[in-house]
């Protein structure tokens, strides 16, 4: 199958079955969700909308958020992953916002990268998510789906190559929607360990379906 059939059967699925996919992740704001993809890194959106209520309750913006030690917000985020370094990360994002942005969240990579604890990936998430801009994070699940699928060659090994393979396939149009039906068919079908293949309706054209399964 040519590429440029793969990726429009898959755009073709998704846009029937999942035609406004969002995050999972509970936010009311950008501010919100900001502090939240910063908590996510090799974290569970389920534990992230647990803990969040609490910690946007008693930081509802980044100016009281600025003020705070990273002592107080490790308080509050001690149950995810690597919680002391993600509460200097929250913190210093604050400070930073506040200092350099009075408050307001950048909307480019390139600003979004000069905040603590916002690498490519967070950053290309919060443009998607908050301004509907054309940009593709890519996360564990992103770069196995994508693989597994054909739409990205094996040869991208990194997620920014990844990113290049489905940037240049993936109409712009459909791009914010892309990641999340990426990453969500690979939170509940497209296992690493063991992915469904049975019940999953792209094995027609998923390699990996072709080579390991069948």
């Amino acid at each position: 199958m040519q590429k440029k059939e793969r990726f429009r059967r898959f755009i073709e699925y998704f846009t029937v079955h999942y035609p406004e996919p969002k995050t999972e992740l509970n936010f009311s704001n950008p501010y919100e969700l900001l502090v939240a993809v910063i908590l996510s890194a090799q974290c569970t959106d389920k534990r992230i909308n647990q803990i969040s209520p609490a910690l946007f309750a008693r930081f509802p913006e980044a100016e009281s958020l600025a003020a705070a030690s990273s002592d107080e917000v490790f308080t509050y985020i001690r149950s995810v992953s690597y919680p002391n370094n993600k509460a200097k990360h929250l913190v210093g994002m604050a400070r930073t916002l506040m200092e350099r942005y009075g408050g307001e969240i950048p909307a480019t990579v390139e600003e979004l990268q000069t905040l603590p604890g916002v690498g490519r990936k967070t950053a290309h998430v919060i443009l998607s998510v908050v301004y509907n801009e054309p940009t593709m994070a890519v996360d564990t699940h992103v770069f196995r789906v994508s693989h597994r699928l054909g739409l990205a060659p094996l040869t991208a090994t990194t997620p920014l190559a990844v990113e290049k393979a489905l940037m240049a396939h993936i109409p712009k149009q459909h791009v914010p929607k892309a990641h999340h039906w990426l990453i969500l068919h690979g939170r509940y079908v497209c296992l690493a360990r063991t992915p469904k293949c049975g019940v999953c309706e792209l094995r027609e054209f998923c390699k990996y379906y072709e080579k390991v399964v069948s």
